[in-house]
């Protein structure tokens, strides 16, 4: 009897490692949109609030991750920049390793003082970044970023039509994934995690 029991218990427990083991031999999928293969992030190079220069190519070693958008966005722009700060919280002890950037697509109105102070508000450590319609255009244009300002007045003045994607940056300097908007914070420190594990 005695051993019966012992060859039931020996066989449950050999299947809830046969489980255990499937369970985390099954390979990583990520929630974001993968670029494959990775290429190399187009280059962004612009002045910061306090003058000094903003080199994306001087970032490798961490995750980067860029959004495009504006100080006075009603919407997309603080919901995405809220959800940045969940993710830098959701990664704990990570959370050195990345950088969350975000670039205006409202040049008219975002100065780099005022676009930075905006980014500060989310997080102090947060990077907001400005310039010319001029030096941010090819960086629109690289990103594939769609902007239209939209003529008529509102109460925060004109509004810009914008694409709301976030793109990652891999330590190589690759530009790796996008997420699309609404993606939950929790994923997307997910996929940060699972890239930094990486050799």
């Amino acid at each position: 009897m005695q051993r019966t029991i012992w060859l039931i218990g020996m066989g449950v427990l050999a299947g809830l490692i046969a489980v255990w083991l499937l369970a985390f031999a099954q390979p990583y999928s990520f929630h974001g949109s993968l670029i494959e293969p990775p290429v190399a992030a187009p280059p962004v190079e612009l002045a910061r609030a306090d003058g000094s220069l903003y080199r994306l190519s001087d970032q490798q070693g961490k995750i980067t991750l860029i959004f495009f958008g504006y100080t006075t966005c009603p919407d997309f722009c603080p919901a995405t920049m809220a959800e940045m700060k969940r993710v830098k919280a959701d990664l704990a002890a990570y959370a050195d390793r990345l950088d969350v950037v975000f670039i205006t697509v409202d040049p008219q109105r975002d100065s780099p003082q005022r676009i930075q102070s905006y980014a500060a508000g989310f997080d102090p450590q947060f990077i907001g970044l400005s310039g010319s319609e001029e030096a941010l255009s090819p960086i629109w244009k690289a990103y594939g970023v769609y902007r239209q300002i939209q003529e008529g007045q509102t109460a925060l003045g004109y509004l810009v039509d914008h694409s709301t994607r976030v793109y990652l940056i891999d330590p190589a300097g690759n530009l790796r994934m996008t997420f699309s908007y609404g993606t939950p914070p929790e994923d997307i420190a997910a996929d940060i995690r699972q890239i930094l594990k990486e050799k």
